[in-house]
Formats: C-alpha cells, sequence, structure tokens
C-alpha cells in the first residue's frame, strides 16, 4: 500500500487520446490534461484516412484559410431590406430562351431524375406563369425540354422543399451589409397544401398570385419604410425564446410581425387598405414557419461570401434536390458533391406512414450550415417530440454532438442550456470525413406523389459520400494526385 507521503507532491497530468469530452471533463476539475484528437479510420474508409494523413502537411495553410472562413461567418451583417419579383432582382430569369427557367433546391438535376413532388410543384409554376394553360400540359412542356432548370444556389437564391422561384414569384431580399452581397427566398407560402410540398391546384396556385400581387408588395413597402430589418440580433432573441429557426420559428415570426406592424398599417394606406392590412398581418401571425424563408435568405447571404477561399475546408452549402444531397466547399469553387439523399426519420400526420414519403428535400439545410437548426436543438428541447428524435433531454446531444464536426462556436448566438454557449459554427469537411457523425437536419416530410403535400416531419442526415467525396476535391485542389 502506497503511503500518502510517497505521493507525488503536485497532482499529476493526464494525456487523453480520442474523445475530446474526458478532456473537457478533467479540466473542468482542474486537472492537467493534453487532448490527443486521434481516432481510428471508419470502417471500410481507408481512402479517407490516407487523404487526411496527406493533408496534414498542409494544415498551417488550412488554418489560416478556415480562420478567414470562420470571420466572414461571424463578421455578417444580414438585413431583410425588400421584397421583389424574382426576375427583377435575378435577371437570368428573364433572359432565357422563352423566358422559361425554374429555379429548384438541391444540386443539378435533369426532369427524368425529379421526384414526384418536385415535378409536381414544376407543373404548378408552369401555369402560374402562364406557359401551359394546364397541368398534363405543362408536365408535357418540362419533359419536351421546353423550360430550363437550375439549382436556386447557382443564382444567389435559395427555398425550401422543393424550393420552386420562377420569374413571377415575390422573394424577399436580404443584404448582408458587411460583404454587400444579397441573396433571395421566395415568400413563405403557409401551411397546409403548398407548392414547396409538390402540391399544384388551384388553390395553391391562388395563394401565390395573392402574395405576388397584395402581400408581397406590402411586406416591401414596409421593409423599405422601415430601412430594412436586422436579423442578426433576431436571431438571437429567437434563440434564447425557443426557437432553432428550420422546424421552430415561432418566436421569429412573432419577433418580425411586432417590428414591421406599423409599417405594415402605414403602407396599407397606398394600397388597398383595410382588408389587406388585417389579411396579411392574419397571414403571418397563423404561420408559425413564417420566418423560416427570411431565415433562409438570411443564410445563404452569410455562407456566399465564405465561398471560393484557396484552402478553406469549411462546407458553404448542402441542400437536396429529393434526388440528391448535394454539398459545396469553400475551398473547391462551383463544384457540387453528390450522392444518394437518405428518408428522413421522424413522425407522420395520421394517415400516413413511411410508405408515402419521398426522401429528403430542400435548401433549408443552409441553416444547418451557419449553426442554426439541428445545429441549434438545445435551445428549442420541444421540437424533439415534433420531430420524433428523442426525448426533450436529448436536445443537448445533437448540439454536441454536431459541435464536434465544427470549427468554432457564433458567440452572438448562444443557447441558454449550454450556460450561453454559441451555437456550432462552421462545418469542417475533414471533421466529418474523420469521425463518420453524419450533420443531422431538421426537415418537413413530402408525400412522395405529386399533389398531395407535407405528410410529416422529422430529422435527416447527410450522407457521409458526399463529404467523401468532398474531402477528394478539396485534396486535389491542395494538389494531391494519388
Amino acid at each position: 500500500m502506497t503511503s500518502k507521503s510517497s505521493l507525488p507532491g503536485e497532482m499529476p497530468g493526464v494525456i487523453n487520446i480520442g474523445l475530446r469530452g474526458f478532456a473537457t471533463e478533467l479540466a473542468a476539475r482542474g486537472v492537467p490534461v493534453a487532448h490527443v484528437d486521434w481516432r481510428p479510420p471508419r470502417p471500410g474508409h481507408e481512402r479517407a484516412a490516407h487523404l487526411l494523413a496527406w493533408l496534414g502537411r498542409h494544415e498551417a495553410r488550412i488554418a489560416r484559410a478556415n480562420a478567414e472562413g470562420l470571420r466572414r461567418m461571424l463578421a455578417a451583417n444580414p438585413v431583410l431590406v425588400d421584397v421583389q419579383p424574382a426576375g427583377k432582382v435575378i435577371s437570368e430569369l428573364v433572359k432565357a430562351v422563352g423566358n422559361r427557367m425554374v429555379l429548384h433546391a438541391g444540386p443539378p438535376i435533369e426532369w427524368t431524375r425529379m421526384c414526384g413532388p418536385m415535378r409536381g410543384a414544376i407543373a404548378g409554376a408552369i401555369v402560374f406563369e402562364g406557359w401551359a394553360a394546364d397541368l398534363k400540359a405543362a408536365a408535357k412542356l418540362a419533359a419536351s425540354g421546353g423550360v430550363q432548370f437550375h439549382p436556386n444556389h447557382h443564382y444567389g437564391a435559395v427555398g425550401p422543399m422543393t424550393g420552386i422561384t420562377t420569374r413571377s414569384m415575390p422573394v424577399m431580399v436580404v443584404e448582408n451589409r458587411a460583404f454587400h452581397n444579397r441573396s433571395y427566398c421566395m415568400i413563405n407560402e403557409g401551411l397546409g397544401k403548398v407548392m414547396r410540398f409538390g402540391a399544384n391546384d388551384a388553390e395553391v396556385l391562388a395563394r401565390l398570385a395573392w402574395l405576388r400581387d397584395d402581400f408581397g408588395p406590402l411586406l416591401g413597402n414596409a421593409l423599405r419604410a422601415a430601412g430594412g430589418l436586422e436579423l442578426a440580433p433576431l436571431i438571437s432573441r429567437g434563440l434564447a425564446m425557443g426557437d432553432e429557426m428550420h422546424q421552430r420559428n415561432v418566436a421569429c415570426s412573432a419577433l418580425t410581425l411586432r417590428a414591421l406592424a406599423p409599417h405594415f398599417a402605414r403602407a396599407a394606406r397606398n394600397l388597398d387598405g383595410a382588408e389587406t392590412l388585417a389579411r396579411s398581418l392574419a397571414f403571418i401571425a397563423g404561420n408559425e414557419q413564417f420566418f423560416l424563408n427570411i431565415g433562409m435568405a438570411m443564410a445563404k447571404s452569410i455562407m456566399d461570401p465564405v465561398r471560393g477561399i484557396e484552402a478553406c475546408s469549411l462546407v458553404a452549402a448542402m441542400s437536396r434536390n429529393g434526388t440528391d444531397f448535394g454539398i459545396r466547399l469553400s475551398g473547391t469553387g462551383d463544384a457540387w458533391f453528390s450522392a444518394p439523399v437518405e428518408m428522413p426519420q421522424g413522425l407522420y400526420f395520421p394517415g400516413y406512414s413511411e410508405r408515402d414519403a419521398n426522401p429528403d428535400m430542400g435548401d433549408s439545410a443552409i441553416m444547418e450550415t451557419i449553426g442554426l437548426g439541428a445545429f441549434a436543438m438545445a435551445s428549442a428541447p420541444a421540437v424533439m417530440g415534433f420531430v420524433g428524435a428523442g426525448r426533450a433531454s436529448d436536445a443537448l446531444a445533437f448540439t454536441r454532438a454536431m459541435g464536434g464536426i465544427t470549427l468554432a462556436k457564433n458567440p452572438r448566438w448562444t443557447i441558454p442550456a449550454l450556460d450561453g454557449e454559441g451555437v456550432p459554427a462552421g462545418i469542417d469537411v475533414r471533421k466529418v470525413a474523420a469521425s463518420g457523425v453524419q450533420p443531422a437536419i431538421n426537415t418537413g416530410i413530402a408525400h412522395r406523389k405529386p399533389g398531395v403535400g407535407q405528410v410529416g416531419a422529422g430529422v435527416a442526415r447527410a450522407p457521409l459520400a458526399c463529404f467523401d467525396q468532398a474531402l477528394a476535391g478539396f485534396a486535389r485542389c491542395l494538389g494531391f494526385s494519388g
């Protein structure tokens, strides 16, 4: 037995290998600890381990580039400034051959590979624009090559679920005043049967017409009169009030309504008076997801300046089209790295099950790309039950897990349940490839057939194959030739 007098006079130091959590717990108790970030390669992914080892030679260069990417993320100043017809702010929509261009969610895809809800939404948009008289003729026009299809992301835009954007649709304009770039997103249509979930009947098109003719102009006038709506502080308040900004937008939608209501009232005098005002305010108040589309345009405006940084391994975009999941990296230019999209896991509305569901879709994963949504689940434990992801107490584990594949915490957007710790910021492709931790994404679930709409909500995972491809592409950009 060792006597007390024979023990060292100072507390022994500890070398922790592998899971950082052990080192964190020891350090919190005052134990000197050195952490070695090592883990065995994922089974069957020795190629990724080889690439990561090679990239280690460029660690200093990558670290400098990533620091610049994070600086741009955290320095962003997004402001909601206007609403305009998409064709007015995205000139390519009216310059296309025959003026027939449709922007969609996700990476590039042709008509023959599109899923049912994507085709349904496109057919509805074609009728809405007057390019075809009915849905059957619209589908025929799309299949014949009479319409051009491009990702929203290629034109500074984003859209939830099917993400359809055409020239007449009113888009919200967010300006990142720190870097002087703008991003766009269609106004959220509300709940129920909507085009973003593939619905396309007369009710859906009538609502779009109202957004175009009445609500959009009123919202634009209100925003211009207000001098814009600053979004970063609004997000901070929303996190403190239980939003995570993807599935739960109750607080931020209410805060937006509160901030703009006086300007709506003044702007309504120049339009159709009291009735338009009343219907517009009721539309926002009755749509708890109203802020989602604002948040998406905000996120796009934050991430676009991060693109194109040489040697930067940060993920600049994640998106899905119901067939493919695609990501883009800062340091690999305009390239998409895609893999088959996975099915979301969640809860279904009465009468529906996973047999009715379409694989995951939408540009809304841009919210997770900036550290919100599933990455901020700890701020919105109520979401856990809604998406069938577990107990409310598990929400902290979601955020902790996503923190393991990011480079920093965002000091502007903090989570009270984590003692004011910032949301995870800056997904590093190297960390995803090394750990095998799939980024989580809060999502809605669309019916696999066109015209039906939403059937549930859940959590999806980004396929690791995208990140393995992106890692290889990133290494090639740095000179890897093996």
